[in-house]
């Protein structure tokens, strides 16, 4: 069975090939050639990718995905394309499921919405489903940084809808609620905010305080 990070994976490894090597990302500094190493070193070198969360470690990492951003092109999106080695457990489909699926949702987005016309994608129900499932267990840790409790309401639940309130509670500032469907708010939440279709409600100093706020995994 296919899941939804294969068809994002292989998605994106087809964006890429149309783009090419130096298209702008929504990832902060980085071209496509960029976005395509850190997923090849993420997959395949795990000195390296621990650069990813371990700070004292990034600079090897670093190092690396520019070693590998400079490979030939088409071998780079080959990489992307074909996933993690044998050897790597996100070779198994539950273990891609778990570590993938909103891995490259995202990055497929950071690729599209980077050009100058884009629109959101009409998810399918069971898609937008899971990528919420995925939201409600990590907005916690997405949104650690958040100023202000924020109150993610899913737009695309039906009437009844679907929410979850995670970050900071201060008495001084009110909190704010984000509207939108499912795959926008996983957006909104790991720092995508400014390519996010959704909409942000509360008083002043509230949405001040959230905007300046840096959130991300």
């Amino acid at each position: 069975m296919t899941t939804y990070a294969r068809t994002e994976r292989l998605a994106l490894a087809d964006l890429l090939e149309q783009v090419g090597p130096h298209a702008p990302t929504l990832c902060a500094g980085w071209d496509t050639a960029d976005l395509a190493a850190h997923i090849v070193v993420r997959e395949s070198r795990p000195d390296a990718a621990l650069g990813i969360v371990v700070p004292a470690a990034a600079a090897h990492g670093d190092a690396v995905r520019a070693t590998v951003a400079a490979r030939p092109w088409r071998e780079l999106v080959a990489a992307v394309r074909s996933g993690p080695p044998a050897w790597n457990p996100m070779r198994l489909q539950v273990l891609d499921r778990e570590a993938n699926t909103v891995e490259f949702f995202v990055h497929h987005e950071d690729v599209r919405r980077a050009g100058a016309q884009w629109e959101p994608r009409a998810l399918a129900g069971a898609q937008a489903d899971l990528l919420w499932h995925h939201l409600r267990r990590q907005a916690r840790l997405a949104m650690r940084a958040a100023p202000v409790a924020v109150r993610l309401v899913r737009a695309d639940a039906g009437p009844a809808g679907a929410e979850v309130t995670v970050g900071r509670k201060h008495a001084d500032v009110g909190q704010v609620e984000v509207r939108g469907d499912a795959g926008e708010l996983l957006l909104f939440a790991v720092g995508r905010g400014s390519h996010a279709r959704v909409e942000r409600r509360g008083d002043d100093a509230a949405l001040t305080a959230l905007a300046a706020a840096r959130l991300g995994l």
